[in-house]
């Protein structure tokens, strides 16, 4: 332990702190209760917000240079693209950021329906091509997608039949061992490796990794997905108003003292706190880039380390004219879900003539290997193989979301044979220390309403500790600043080109 770290906590065994033990410490004098929040993602603005609304003095510290955390709206083209979370996940009056993006007037484009459980799309609003640049024939498309639908639901037997865990994958060639009508061959295999592509897009990490146990354990709300046309930064700066951000603050050590926190930062700088909330992605938890003293307790580590943290990279390309069909899902099969890859078609959605490719679990990984010319370069020759006249782009960005220190992932997965209260524990607070990010939200994992919704719970939980220690319970405030959006009768705006 550090000299300032221990100096700090052996004053805490007094109630008045000396004063004497730093003088790079930096002091709230502030009558209010002060607490700190870690990472300003949506969850630690979320959290930030509701103690903000009730009068607390709230520091919210920021590894990045921006705000938002793997919410990330880029203008580079001239208009906003989001580069990491798109989607609203549930486009209901039920989804808890429904209030305050129908109070934005922000507009959602719907692309798919009540049924569309692991993708974002209904499956049917896509063209799809082999390797060869062959269009594959849309009944045959539609026809493996209701093979795919069967063969998951044949897996729930598996599940039953077997006690302990294994992955969908393994699940999935059970089903096709029993079942061998189900097989497919030729170009329908590979549509079928294609539907599983798209599954674990939605998990951000490869089939064989994904527990059979807890793949659709998930409670997904209804109303279908949005995306979101001006992106979520409008969300983000909403949040973050009035607040107290500091960029460019990497937090390296929280030292709990129980009654007073003190967070170090990697300048050097110190601060100190009745209370601190750590939203930061699960990645830089399982990385230990944040050194806790004392250490967190091992049902916590555990926890952390037994949860997974899959990625996804987007490779946006903007053109200057539009030379594909008008439709919301490019997809190219292949023999192995590994080789198949597929376009988002923005012009669909925003007009604007952008396609973004995504790839997802290692093959994500495998692309941030790739310097952003050969990026752009690779994913260039597969959308000629598609369309052999299509034109190069006018500008691209390349995310690395899988090894950028800020994140080292995107969101959390269910490893196979893991206990299933790895979210709870997550979410527990230790001592003065609270817990938010979409990590903590078994319900609505890799989510923004889940890593919102998370943010929230986290506040109002340390509030509550924070003002029973000081004796103030009886002034409890809850988000006047929530209760106001939830009351507007705006509906929500949603566009379907």
């Amino acid at each position: 332990m550090d000299s300032n770290a221990t100096s700090f906590l052996q004053s805490l065994h007094n109630p008045l702190l000396d004063g004497t033990h730093t003088s790079h410490i930096e002091r709230q004098n502030s009558s209010s209760p002060t607490v700190i929040v870690i990472g300003a993602g949506i969850s630690g603005l979320s959290a930030a917000r509701v103690l903000y609304d009730a009068s607390f003095k709230v520091i919210l510290l920021e590894s990045r240079d921006r705000l938002g955390g793997r919410i990330h709206t880029d203008y580079s083209f001239g208009y906003p693209v989001d580069l990491g979370a798109s989607w609203l996940h549930g486009v209901c009056n039920e989804n808890p950021l429904a209030p305050l993006i129908r109070s934005l007037g922000l507009t959602l484009y719907k692309t798919s329906g009540d049924n569309s459980v692991l993708y974002d799309h209904d499956l049917e609003s896509c063209t799809l091509f082999d390797i060869n640049g062959h269009q594959v024939p849309q009944q045959l498309v539609v026809e493996v997608g209701d093979v795919f639908k069967r063969i998951l639901k044949e897996t729930e037997r598996i599940r039953d039949e077997h006690t302990d865990d294994m992955s969908i994958l393994q699940a999935i060639k059970f089903v096709l061992d029993g079942h061998p009508e189900l097989r497919q061959q030729g170009v329908a295999n590979e549509v079928l490796q294609w539907y599983i592509c798209r599954m674990e897009a939605w998990f951000a990490v490869d089939a064989d990794m994904i527990s059979l146990k807890m793949w659709d354990q998930e409670n997904v709300l209804c109303g279908g997905h949005g995306l979101m046309v001006q992106g979520y930064d409008p969300v983000i700066k909403t949040l973050a108003k009035d607040i107290d951000i500091r960029l460019n603050h990497r937090v390296t050590k929280i030292c709990d003292g129980f009654n007073k926190v003190m967070v170090m930062v990697e300048d050097g700088r110190n601060l100190i706190a009745d209370a601190v909330i750590v939203t930061v992605p699960l990645g830089v938890l399982k990385a230990n880039l944040i050194q806790f003293e004392p250490k967190l307790p091992e049902w916590k580590v555990s926890a952390i380390s037994d949860l997974g943290v899959g990625s996804e990279n987007k490779i946006a390309l903007q053109f200057d004219e539009v030379f594909w069909p008008d439709v919301e899902l490019l997809g190219i099969v292949a023999p192995t879900s590994f080789a198949c890859g597929y376009f988002l078609n923005l012009h669909k959605a925003t007009g604007h003539p952008v396609l973004v490719y995504m790839a997802a679990g290692r093959f994500a990984y495998d692309i941030e290997k790739l310097s952003v010319e050969s990026a752009a370069n690779f994913v260039m020759l597969q959308l000629k193989k598609m369309f052999p006249h299509a034109t190069e782009p006018v500008k691209y960005v390349v995310t690395r979301w899988g090894t950028d220190p800020n994140s080292l992932g995107c969101y959390t997965y269910d490893k196979v044979g893991k206990p299933e209260d790895l979210y709870d524990r997550l979410r527990e607070p230790v001592g003065s220390l609270f817990f938010g990010g979409e990590a903590v939200s078994m319900e609505h994992q890799g989510s923004v309403h889940g890593a919102y919704s998370s943010g929230i719970m986290a506040a109002e939980n340390c509030q509550k500790l924070v003002l029973e220690r000081l004796g103030n319970i009886e002034k409890l405030q809850l988000a006047p600043y929530r209760s106001s959006i939830h009351e507007t009768s705006i509906p929500l705006q949603m566009s379907r080109i």
